[in-house]
């Protein structure tokens, strides 16, 4: 559906409510075309909530278009990222792209219109279409702007009512009105119908009214088509005193009768004709300009390396007895002298020693308690304004904010994540505590840095290395504490590895991290006494992986052994399996014998030598079978 040439009509920002009325047409128009013209898209979704985006951008987002890296914009996050098609037709009334790129890229290959909303896009903060995720981002942006920059950008989110079904909507509105967020406010287009029927409480408002002021949030309900309704309402929200949720009626399928409040059309694109009809029936294409509030005149006030103090890191002695997870708290501690570290915990930040750091820098560090997928939301607001957030919670509930994770892979997020209390290691707690997927679930997300020190000396090292990491890295660490391997003069290069024994009369390669490295090391020292030569190696970087070190071994040992406190899936020994792999099709190592312990049965509860030797994966079990390998 090609456009007619038209004369562009720029609305300023105290456009009277007849021409918003004309640019919420403009949206729908163009939310139907591009969705027809890609054959596919969800027009209805966007036909729904095209007043709501029409009164904002024309006369309250305070945004340059022109400089979107603005830091004193406001912000607009679209938590129904399937309404792809109004976030780019509202960027062609910006006159942030063309109508050309509008209509012939939206979803196609190669281009950046896609089917939902990505930071490559200069004028997207997050990635969205993974339901339910919008709003927590948004609460993070709006801590990190208020609390750590101390800006007067609001925050702004269009959030859809079938995605009030997930509970992570509503840790982000418990937290928005724990911390009194007077800078965000949510636009929810309660629009009655979901993707198979109608949602949970259809037209309800009053429903969803209470259900926010609840969590301690402002509810002002409206009706979504009523522009001067709207307006009075952003209005109102604008005012700073609290979070805000304008609660919109509105009808899916807005303005076009074929599909309006009609089961059936979600995420369908109007045929040809059907688009044809349905922009006649709204008045036809226009081209709208709009030029909305323009940002407040402030100074930067983003952190800047340029202040950073010296970072200390602690030290410790070899031998002494220490936890990985008390030297991560000291480390970050440490690294406290860098203004743009923040973190965030899930209230278990005596265990992790997260509170080390709140200790010492209570400016920088939030609690988000009981909720791992706010504190990731969270995390991922923060460095969308350009600060490095460490996050840590037990190994075993970082398996909760999942997703979240995933999609700040997908946002190409910075972020630094420490799962504690990892693997069988822990004892008497139990299964429920165990973090045994967290390496196989942090090593599949794109992009990312997998890391498990041994000791305190790697582990402090290793927390300060994430700091200058790019994308999503993990920190694996145990509870207990374990005798230090390294002086403090130690580096630990990422995608590096330690060769702890070695001589030219080994015969089997011992490979470890964590509890079992130690393992590793004793069951070296009883191979040893029967006259076998081990080599023992500390695979303290799993993602990447030393692929040189593990093929030399294998070359010069011919055995393999890979001891881990993790499922046999996707942790340590398909790392070393995957720098083994066959070259050009044939075996890189054909002679070579290879061995894996890991725990492949329901754990119980006990101490920490019961449960290691339970599952297989104790020195004991080590050494026996190194010697099965070197016999075969």
């Amino acid at each position: 559906m090609t456009a007619p040439p038209l004369t562009p009509t720029t609305l300023g920002p105290r456009s009277d409510l007849s021409q918003v009325f004309e640019l919420a047409q403009q949206l729908r128009v163009d939310s139907v075309r591009a969705s027809t013209a890609a054959g596919s898209g969800h027009p209805t979704s966007s036909l729904s909530a095209a007043d709501l985006m029409a009164v904002l951008m024309a006369r309250h987002l305070r945004y340059d278009w022109a400089a979107p890296d603005n830091p004193a914009g406001d912000h607009l996050v679209f938590s129904k990222g399937h309404a792809s098609p109004l976030l780019y037709a509202m960027f062609k009334a910006a006159g942030a792209i063309g109508d050309e790129e509008l209509m012939t890229t939206y979803r196609r290959s190669g281009h950046r219109l896609q089917g939902h909303p990505t930071p490559e896009l200069p004028w997207v903060d997050v990635a969205t279409g993974s339901l339910g995720q919008g709003i927590g981002y948004a609460v993070g942006i709006a801590l990190a702007v208020r609390d750590l920059e101390r800006r007067s950008s609001r925050v702004w989110v269009l959030c859809g009512d079938s995605e009030t079904a997930e509970g992570s909507v509503w840790e982000a509105f418990d937290k928005a009105g724990h911390h009194r967020l007077g800078n965000l406010v949510v636009l929810l287009d309660v629009n009655r119908l979901g993707q198979s029927g109608p949602t949970e409480l259809e037209w309800d408002t009053e429903a969803y009214a209470r259900r926010v002021e609840a969590f301690g949030c402002r509810a002002v309900e409206v009706d979504g088509h009523d522009l001067e309704a709207i307006d009075l309402a952003l209005t109102t929200a604008a005012d700073g005193r609290e979070p805000t949720v304008v609660v919109a009626r509105t009808v899916k399928g807005r303005g076009v009768a074929e599909v309006a409040d009609k089961a059936g059309w979600h995420g369908k694109a109007l045929s040809e004709d059907q688009a044809e009809r349905a922009v006649a029936e709204l008045g036809g294409v226009r081209d709208l300009r709009v030029r909305g509030p323009r940002p407040p005149d402030e100074r930067a006030a983003r952190p800047d390396a340029r202040q950073a103090g010296h970072v200390e890191l602690p030290r410790y002695e070899v031998g002494d007895e220490v936890a990985t997870r008390v030297a991560f708290g000291a480390a970050l501690t440490a690294l406290g002298a860098r203004p743009e570290v923040v973190v965030l915990d899930a209230e278990v930040g005596n265990s992790t020693h997260a509170e080390d750091f709140g200790k010492a820098h209570p400016e920088r560090y939030f609690q988000t308690y009981i909720a791992e997928q706010q504190m990731v939301a969270d995390a991922v607001g923060m460095a969308v304004r350009g600060f490095r957030p460490y996050a840590a919670t037990f190994a075993a509930f970082l398996s909760r904010a999942h997703d979240f994770i995933r999609m700040a892979a997908v946002s190409r997020i910075t972020m630094a994540l420490c799962g504690t209390h990892c693997g069988v290691e822990i004892g008497a707690d139990g299964p429920s505590q165990m973090g045994l997927e967290d390496l196989a679930m942090m090593r599949a997300v794109l992009g990312s840095t997998v890391l498990y020190p041994s000791d305190a000396t790697s582990a402090a090292a290793l927390t300060a290395a994430m700091a200058d990491l790019d994308g999503i890295s993990y920190l694996r660490a145990t509870r207990g504490a374990y005798p230090v391997l390294y002086d403090g003069d130690e580096t630990f290069p990422v995608g590096g590895s330690k060769t702890l024994r070695q001589s030219p009369d080994d015969r089997v390669t011992l490979v470890g991290a964590g509890v079992t490295l130690h393992e590793c090391l004793a069951a070296a020292d009883e191979l040893a006494a029967e006259g076998v030569r081990a080599r023992v190696v500390d695979l303290y970087s799993v993602k990447p992986v030393d692929v040189g070190t593990l093929r030399r071994a294998a070359l010069e040992t011919g055995a393999v052994l890979v001891a881990e406190d993790h499922h046999a899936e996707g942790g340590l020994g398909e790392a070393v399996l995957s720098a083994l792999a066959a070259d050009a099709g044939r075996p890189a190592f054909p002679h070579l014998s290879f061995g894996h312990l890991a725990v492949t049965e329901l754990p119980g509860s006990g101490t920490t030598g019961e449960l290691l030797d339970a599952c297989g994966i104790s020195r004991t079990h080590i050494a026996r079978a190194a010697r099965a390998l070197i016999v075969r």
